[in-house]
Order: structure tokens, then C-alpha cells, then sequence
């Protein structure tokens, strides 16, 4: 089989070093890949959500199966985009749709899923320019330290975590004129839950699916927890608290009822989710 993996950073390479693996694997090429992925398959110099590029590369080298790494191309529609066309609709994309990929792809969107679905969640409210007011007052009714997330992807650094009441109001405003860009036109307000936490990593096809080891990253940076998120500074697993029992819960309270609700809305999910 020839196989060609979407993206650039370290899962990519995680990736690509377990798939070239698989006896099955005639030719592993990676777009555009990194110095590590190089060697384990053929990096092409071709940008993850560069569509046209993609189609004409995969028709020209015969390619079998399409693997998205990052969230990107995805919230771009690339699983949409194979389907659509008559010389790509048969090749798989390992990736959500569209409309799946916005549970990722948008903070807002995913608080309401969870609301609709029973599944725990922060109390929170989304915040734009038009009810910076709303917001302001909104973050008077929650205790410090108070949480703002960019509404878009931020490749995993649109989230502030801040001490006071008048930064949390000023930062705010920052990120709705435009800090994290187009990410941060809406903004969730984020009721703060301390304790620890871990991902778990979810395989399906939209109606089964498969638990994966579970892991625990570190994402802001400086000792104590004091900085700025990052998109994860290091992971460990297997995660000591995560025995069967907690497992268990994570599965009936957040795992099946994701993939519940995704079928229950229609939302074609082909892919590895997440849940922390």
C-alpha cells in the first residue's frame, strides 16, 4: 500500500514511525514532514492543507490511503474535499469530516455538544466584540483564577489561565481585537476546575471504537504551573491514577456519549479523538 501522512510536527512523526512498521506499507510519504520523519519514509514538500497540491500528488503517485495528522486540514473540510471528487472519493482519509472536525475545531461548538449530551463540562460563556460587555460581567460572577480560550485553533496556546479579576477583563479584550487573530473572535469564558488531568485517545469509525493508552502532558511552561500554555511541554504514560475504575467513568461519562451524540447529530467521525 501507498500511504501518504499529512503533517509536520511530532505526533506526525509518532505516526509515521508506527505505520512504516506495518508489513503492509509498500511506501510511506509524509507532507511536508520533518527532519525525523525522513527517516522512516519519503518527505514531500507539500503544505498539509494544500488541497490542490495534495489531489494532484496523490493521483500522479497512485496513493491508497490519505492518514491527517493535524487538526488543520481537517476544520478545512480535506476529508469532504476527497469525497467530493470523482478521482479521490474512493481513496480513505483517516480523519474526520468537516462537521466532525469542528468539535476540535471550535471551543464553542464542543461546550454546546457536551451540554446537549449530557457530558461534564465547566460552566462557560461564549464572548464577541458585539457582548465584550456580557463577558466583562460574566467574569465577575467567577472565582479567580479565571480561564479564556481563543474560540479557533491555536495549536494548543489559545487558552490564558489569570490571576485577577482586572487582567482577566483586560486580556479579554486583547484577545477580541485580534491576539490569536481569527481564533480569537469568539471567546469562551471558562469556569476554572483545578485538579489533574490526562488525555485519553479514542479510535472509531463513527459507531465502535477503541481506547488507546492514555497520557498526561505538561502545558505551561516554567516550574509551578505558572506560565503560558504551550502545545505540551513533554507527556508521560501510562498515567498512575488511571486504573480501570477511573477509566470506566471516562468511558461512560465522556467516551460513549461523544460518539453517541456525533452519530445522534449526524456528524460522519472517521478518526482518532481526544478527550482531557
Amino acid at each position: 500500500m501507498k500511504l501518504l501522512l499529512l503533517g509536520s510536527g511530532g505526533r506526525e512523526h509518532a505516526l509515521a514511525w508506527k505505520i512504516a512498521q506495518s508489513p503492509k506499507i509498500e511506501k510511506l510519504y509524509i507532507a511536508p514532514g520533518n527532519a525525523g520523519t525522513s527517516n522512516v519514509g519519503e518527505n514531500v514538500a507539500i503544505k498539509a492543507d494544500d488541497f490542490t497540491a495534495i489531489r494532484e500528488f496523490v493521483v500522479k503517485n497512485n496513493i491508497e490511503m490519505v492518514v491527517v495528522g493535524p487538526e488543520d486540514p481537517l476544520v478545512k473540510g480535506i476529508y469532504d474535499y476527497f469525497k467530493k471528487d470523482e478521482a479521490l472519493k474512493n481513496i480513505p482519509v483517516i480523519g474526520p469530516s468537516k462537521a466532525g472536525a469542528v468539535l476540535e475545531g471550535s471551543k464553542e461548538f464542543a461546550k454546546g455538544f457536551m451540554q446537549r449530551h449530557n457530558i461534564p463540562t465547566a460552566g462557560y460563556k461564549s464572548i464577541t466584540a458585539a457582548n465584550l460587555e456580557e463577558g466583562l460581567a460574566f467574569l465577575e460572577t467567577l472565582e479567580a483564577p479565571y480561564v479564556l480560550k481563543a474560540d479557533g485553533l491555536c495549536a494548543g496556546k489559545g487558552v490564558l489561565i489569570l490571576p485577577t479579576l482586572e487582567e482577566a477583563k483586560k486580556e479579554l479584550k486583547e484577545m477580541l481585537s485580534g491576539m490569536f487573530g481569527d481564533a480569537s473572535a469568539t471567546v469562551v469564558i471558562e469556569e476554572f476546575l483545578s485538579g489533574i488531568e490526562c488525555s485519553v485517545f479514542v479510535l472509531t469509525d463513527g459507531k465502535n471504537y477503541k481506547i488507546l493508552p492514555e497520557a498526561k502532558d505538561y502545558k505551561r511552561i516554567g516550574e509551578g504551573d505558572k506560565g503560558l500554555n504551550t502545545g505540551g511541554m513533554g507527556s508521560v504514560s501510562p498515567v498512575p491514577f488511571a486504573d480501570k475504575a477511573w477509566m470506566k467513568k471516562v468511558e461512560e461519562r465522556i467516551i460513549r456519549p461523544t460518539v453517541e451524540g456525533l452519530a445522534a447529530e449526524g456528524i460522519d467521525y472517521k478518526a482518532l479523538s481526544s478527550s482531557a
